[in-house]
């Protein structure tokens, strides 16, 4: 029998998590700040390189802060991994991390260019945070370096990445694969740790269908919403064989706190594979039945009922092109 982990996950359906989202905006970022607009106190937001440079993904959530009249600030964080070169993800969300829809500009731009300090200060002023990284863990891992403390005074932390296959490499998805290095810092700091990897984000598709109904929710935001979706989906099925549009992979952190009911997951121990020629960016999620295996440091996601995340999300969007400022 897996030992469980001494952690707050799952939260109680309807509670609302206090969080910091950590992203790379970002088609399917963009969908979790929608979310967590919706279901979190939001505290706050940070960028990292990943679906875009720095600079972009910055642009991209100012500009959803601002669309969506959002009382947080937007910190700039890592432009790069912590050994490797940056490596981003045009191939998928287009050079702007957001082609597909012509996108109103920021009114303002970033409050800080140090989203390290702004984690490290939050954490410690109001403890009991929780993390939600959706893309690569760099600016998690330079916070947890630079203040060891933080493991134990969050909540926990939510993450989009990994899995038992790749998208970058066979073994590899991208939020890891892009800084490896960072992943293991984190799944190795003590914090509890909530995994959505790609095993449970590919049951989560933005299909024809779905793109219909956000089309006929009819404000200017959703029409928006759907322009992405429609280059985002388009751009899966092209490069994918046999699937039926976008996996909406980043909401699914966002859920995972606000929605847990919808999940079925598993503790398990998940090491980060650094070095290997063709796994480096691996999740080595153990799964064996022995009883000296390493003791869970996770609770992986396996299972989402997509249908009924998808009204999270379709309410979700219905609310924010309400009040949408465009």
């Amino acid at each position: 029998m897996l030992t469980v982990m001494a952690s707050p996950y799952p939260p109680a359906d309807g509670d609302r998590p206090r969080i910091i989202l950590d992203c790379d905006p970002g088609h399917d970022d963009v969908i979790a700040i929608v979310v967590a607009a919706e279901h979190t106190d939001l505290v706050g937001i940070t960028t990292v390189a990943g679906n875009a440079p720095l600079a972009r993904t910055t642009h991209n959530a100012c500009m959803m802060r601002d669309v969506l009249a959002l009382e947080c600030g937007v910190h700039a964080g890592a432009e790069r991994p912590l050994v490797a070169p940056p490596k981003f993800a045009g191939f998928v969300h287009g050079e702007s991390g957001l082609d597909g829809a012509e996108l109103p500009n920021p009114r303002t731009g970033p409050d800080s260019i140090d989203a390290v300090a702004f984690l490290v200060e939050s954490c410690r002023r109001d403890e009991g945070l929780w993390l939600v990284p959706t893309g690569p863990l760099t600016n998690i891992a330079l916070a947890l370096r630079a203040a060891p403390d933080l493991a134990g005074r969050i909540a926990g932390i939510s993450l989009m990445g990994g899995g038992t296959f790749g998208n970058r490499r066979p073994l590899a998805e991208f939020n890891i694969w892009a800084d490896p290095e960072a992943a293991a810092i984190v799944f190795g700091c003590g914090a509890p740790i909530v995994m959505a990897g790609l095993d449970v984000t590919h049951q989560f598709i933005v299909t024809r269908s779905r793109i219909d109904e956000v089309a006929a929710m009819g404000t200017p935001f959703t029409d928006l919403i759907g322009d992405l979706f429609e280059f985002f989906s388009g751009n899966y099925i092209a490069r994918h064989d046999g699937i039926e549009g976008a996996a909406l992979h980043d909401p699914l952190a966002v859920m995972a706190l606000t929605h847990p009911a919808l999940f079925d997951g598993t503790d398990r121990h998940v090491a980060i594979e650094t070095t290997g020629e063709h796994t480096a960016g691996m999740t080595v999620i153990d799964r064996r039945l022995i009883s000296d295996r390493e003791a869970p440091n996770a609770h992986v996601l396996e299972h989402v009922d997509a249908d009924a995340a998808w009204r999270v999300v379709g309410a979700a969007l219905r609310a924010a092109g309400a009040r949408a400022v465009m």
